[in-house]
């Protein structure tokens, strides 16, 4: 290099480059040395600081965290009588009977996401004497899903000690509050759809008691219609009459003969959500009121999604077909057929049939499985014999 010549003799040459020569000083050295043992000592000083705050704190800890606990319980008090104030909710009266009766009961979640004041709010009364399961029917989209998470939402925030999206609440306290709500699968584990419903449904009718409260939406619709309708009707009907369990149940459902279980199960009830047609469309009223329905508006709320035109006057063809061949005596009449002679076979139109007589006197509610399977063995062989 033609320029070390001019490189003081003081420099110590550290590095030797492509196109030039690096050097430090003693003084640069020395520098460097009192930077790098002052970071040294910096963490040193700060592990010894933190050391010491330890030890403080840990001297006080019991204080501390009573503290902040007490904090922690205030801040959520605050926090729901604000919510409380803001949104008109009101305080639950809180039973130890199996009572739950809601009057303009509101979903606190979606009323606070659509326009204030659209939210139509909804009644309901349960007792476990008379009215222990609510058949809910009703087309998709008008509000069956938002009533159930409600009814559930009330009861779990009464009972949370928070006050309630309702202008007045009773509720009967429950001991779990179990759902069975939506759609999914679980590929991790191979379950489809259909399995996963039938595990979470399982889990509900082995785990439940009276004082709990159960909210099922669309039990069996993920498999054929024939075999989903028998697992929704049996799984009410174990509900109703298993001892122990009978259970304050919301099912809403889109099978219509469901209602029929209301005629012979005296503590269930159907209701729908109310809907208007008007030119051919379909207002959804959102409003739950008695009785059972017999349509599920589904092509309705096609047109709704927007699906083409052609495909909606598909939809109705088809649909006018199918319900013409049920009417003219399809699957579904061979079917009632076949019930109606079951029941005439069981002697149910002779008023004075001893095993009539015989089968009204049993108290089904207070048998045991054992004990009714053998009474079904006792009415099976009396039925086969002659002259009774």
């Amino acid at each position: 290099n033609p320029n070390l010549s001019q490189v003081p003799p003081e420099y110590i040459r550290k590095q030797t480059l492509i196109n030039g020569e690096r050097y430090f000083t003693t003084e640069l050295k020395e520098q460097e040395s009192l930077i790098l043992n002052t970071k040294e000592r910096l963490e040193e000083l700060e592990t010894e600081v933190f050391g010491r705050v330890l030890k403080q704190v840990s001297a006080v800890a019991e204080p501390i965290l009573a503290t902040a606990r007490a904090i922690a319980e205030l801040d959520v008090i605050s926090g729901l009588a604000e919510v409380a104030v803001r949104n008109r909710y009101v305080r639950p009266k809180l039973t130890e009977d199996g009572v739950l009766n809601i009057k303009g009961g509101r979903h606190p979640v979606v009323e606070r996401n659509i326009a204030e004041g659209s939210f139509v709010p909804n009644d309901t009364h349960f007792n476990n004497d008379d009215t222990a399961i609510a058949i809910i029917t009703g087309p998709n989209m008008s509000g069956k899903s938002t009533y159930l998470r409600q009814v559930a939402l009330i009861t779990l925030l009464a009972q949370t000690g928070s006050f309630v999206p309702a202008e007045s609440a009773e509720i009967g306290l429950v001991d779990r509050i179990f759902t069975r709500i939506g759609a999914r699968e679980d590929l991790a584990a191979g379950q489809s759809t259909f399995m996963v419903e039938m595990v979470e449904t399982a889990n509900i009718l082995n785990n439940a008691t009276a004082r709990s409260l159960l909210i099922l939406d669309e039990i069996g619709r993920g498999t054929s219609t024939y075999d989903g309708l028998a697992i929704a009707r049996s799984v009410v009907e174990y509900i109703h009459n298993s001892p122990g369990l009978g259970a304050k149940t919301l099912f809403a459902t889109h099978y219509h003969e469901m209602v029929a279980l209301a005629d012979f199960l005296p503590r269930v009830k159907n209701f729908n959500v109310a809907v208007v047609e008007e030119g051919g469309r379909v207002i959804f009223l959102h409003r739950i009121i008695p009785g059972g329905v017999d349509r599920s508006y589904g092509i309705h709320v096609a047109q709704l999604a927007g699906l083409p035109r052609a495909v909606i006057a598909r939809a109705r063809e088809v649909l006018d077909e199918l319900e013409s061949k049920s009417k003219s005596g399809g699957v579904t009449g061979k079917r009632r057929a076949a019930e109606v002679k079951q029941l005439s076979f069981m002697g149910q139109e002779s008023g004075d049939s001893k095993l009539t007589k015989e089968i009204s006197g049993l108290d089904i509610n207070s048998m045991t499985p054992l004990e009714a399977l053998t009474k079904l063995y006792e009415l099976q062989k009396k039925a086969g014999e002659k002259g009774v």
